[in-house]
């Protein structure tokens, strides 16, 4: 594995590094988001190779290609389908206009770390961009390239619509924020006026919300709807059986009056819905479709009767044997029989979704193909594959990646070991009791980035190495029993991840306050224990974190990466880093920072966010 850093200052600039970590061999496509115009034309954006494949959605076969020089992320197609807008998944922040008729690709603008999901204005003046790892979004004027506001949101924006009127944007945020040690933590939605270019509500979806990857509206812009995991992670990990860890949701927005409205299961009563990622909604609004990316299906859903169930619950009506009220419904499933149809897929790992008349088209991410369905008067007939270039033998490594998303080695579907650690193996930022260090004693989900590189595992270093987590996890998480040729294409994948740049460098580079930060981090005593290039010197340690039935001591982080993995402490008490090294360190337990000065705190802090 190869690190941009050289030493402890920082790292060098990789400006088309891949924004998930994922492998980038060029020998795949990875499909990942479509779109099209008139109906005549499919976009694809690959997320493995530098360009956008077209298709022809009538004929259903590859017409040709578009080279990028970078990998792509996101897309947005003009109205007249003359101009196609493509985020890249690099840290610079690049922004291309295609000409759809030369092909020719032209810088429009510098965003945000890791742009997608372009949206263009109705009168195609100006561009919203999601900046994932800013937590914000660039407002872009197309004629000029400039960004004319960068709006906060929650935390990792991933997904986006935008009104019929334009006047209103919403927005997914990917994770929850703050401390995860809280009765309550989620994910949320993001409400902004684009007029005002402000968030007007930031709407909590029910307790456990996190994944979020997919956001469409109704075609009237009244709803918005948005697909993640809803981790129970109140509950200790004894069983899996009804959705016992994670079930699997999409939850409906009232756009107009700014609230959540509900949360519907996707999954069966005995049969899990793994990873929900694209939704899309038919032009006459008539249905919904989900793209269930762990169990490699697509989920339609009546939408008109969808909104009367909720409807009569919220009225007070009883629809099922559980949900006799609304607030029943996150945890009902059941809500959606006879409302839904789960329609097997050829290809795997579905994610994007385009509907072209009275088609639906699945990205298809690991076989490089799109999933096609027919759609006549609501009735979904047996999927199809087609292959959007030919087949490549599949390595270890993609191969091992391919089983961490998918839900089959899963009892009963449930999840997938990336419904924990999304983002190609970080975290769900949940707190989870797992039964390998006692019960009772919860502990914040570690990234797996560097895991086979840092060990032992676990908060408590119950587990030797990552290769010993790795299968212990399929057996006592996912509740199965593999072949361990399964595991060891695992190992292979993780192995692979890199670490992204942090979106604190300042051109690549660590800023002043960073590099006055650095030797803070050597007088208070840091680098003793957050040594050598990864920033771990593989102990265990009492740092004064102890409570209730934790037994202690903890291992040391590494602290690579460690800007994205908030909250931090093995029980995610502390929301940012300079809480780690004030509220949460009064004793000096974990260096000596109680007589820092408020400016040697900020140094501090700077320095270890841009690792």
């Amino acid at each position: 594995m190869k690190f941009a850093f050289a030493n402890i200052v920082g790292w060098c600039f990789l400006p088309c590094l891949l924004c998930m970590g994922e492998e980038v061999s060029g020998e795949y496509l990875s499909p990942l988001v479509l779109t099209s115009g008139k109906g005549d034309t499919l976009y694809v954006a690959t997320a493995t190779s530098k360009k956008l494949v077209i298709f022809d959605p009538i004929a259903e076969k590859t017409v040709g290609e578009i080279p990028l020089p970078c990998l792509p992320s996101g897309m947005a197609l003009s109205p007249d389908a003359l101009q196609l807008y493509v985020t890249v998944a690099s840290p610079a922040g690049e922004v291309y206009a295609v000409d759809t008729a030369t092909h020719e690709a032209k810088l429009l603008a510098r965003v945000g770390h890791t742009p997608n999901s372009p949206l263009l204005s109705p009168d195609s003046k100006t561009l919203y961009v999601c900046n994932r790892f800013n937590n914000d979004v660039s407002v872009v004027d197309v004629p000029s390239g400039k960004t004319l506001e960068r709006i906060l949101v929650q935390r990792e924006p991933v997904a986006a619509a935008l009104t019929p009127d334009g006047s209103t944007l919403v927005v997914a945020n990917h994770l929850p924020a703050g401390r995860s040690d809280r009765d309550y933590i989620a994910a949320a939605i993001s409400i902004l006026d684009t007029q005002m270019r402000k968030v007007l509500a930031t709407i909590e979806l029910p307790n456990g919300s996190t994944g979020l990857q997919g956001l469409c509206l109704s075609p009237d812009g009244a709803y918005a709807y948005a697909t993640h995991v809803l981790g129970r992670h109140h509950l200790p990990t004894t069983q899996i059986e009804r959705g016992w860890i994670n079930t699997n949701a999409l939850s409906v927005i009232d756009v107009k009056n700014r609230k959540w409205l509900n949360t519907v299961l996707l999954d069966d009563v005995d049969l899990g819905a793994a990873n929900p990622w694209g939704v899309a909604c038919t032009a006459n609004g008539g249905h919904l479709i989900v793209a269930l990316s762990g169990t490699h299906e697509l989920c339609l859903i009546d939408r008109k009767e969808l909104h009367a169930r909720l409807s009569k619950v919220a009225a007070g009506e009883q629809i099922t044997p559980v949900a006799k009220t609304a607030d029943d419904v996150p945890n009902d499933l059941s809500f959606l029989v006879g409302l839904k149809q789960r329609v097997p897929l050829l290809g795997k790992g579905p994610r994007g979704l385009a509907v072209v008349g009275a088609k639906v088209f699945a990205a298809e991410y690991f076989t490089d193909s799109l999933g096609v369905m027919d759609l006549e008067a609501g009735v979904p007939g047996k999927a199809r594959s087609v292959p959007l270039q030919a087949s490549v033998p599949i390595s270890q490594v993609r191969r091992g990646e391919m089983l961490f998303h998918d839900a089959g080695l899963c009892f009963q579907q449930w999840q997938s070991c990336a419904s924990c650690h999304p983002g190609a193996g970080r975290t769900d930022v949940l707190n989870w009791d797992l039964l390998n260090d006692g019960i009772g004693n919860p502990k914040n989900t570690k990234s797996l980035l560097l895991a086979h590189r840092t060990p032992p595992s676990m908060s408590l270093g119950v587990r030797e190495t990552a290769e010993v987590a790795v299968r212990s996890g399929i057996r006592y998480i996912q509740f199965a029993v593999r072949p361990d040729s399964d595991a060891v294409a695992i190992d292979e994948y993780l192995k692979s991840l890199t670490p992204i740049p942090s979106p604190y460098l300042v051109d690549g580079q660590p800023g002043p306050a960073a590099l006055r930060g650095q030797q803070v981090f050597r007088d208070a005593g840091c680098a003793s224990c957050h040594s050598g290039p990864l920033y771990t010197n593989g102990q265990l340690y009492d740092v004064g974190t102890r409570s209730g039935l934790d037994a202690g001591p903890f291992d040391t982080p590494t602290l690579v990466e460690v800007w994205r993995t908030a909250p931090y402490l093995h029980d995610g008490r502390a929301a940012t880093i300079r809480d780690v090294l004030t509220t949460c360190n009064p004793d000096n337990k974990h260096g000596k920072t109680s007589e820092l000065t408020v400016e040697q705190i900020a140094d501090l802090t700077e320095f270890v966010l841009t690792r």
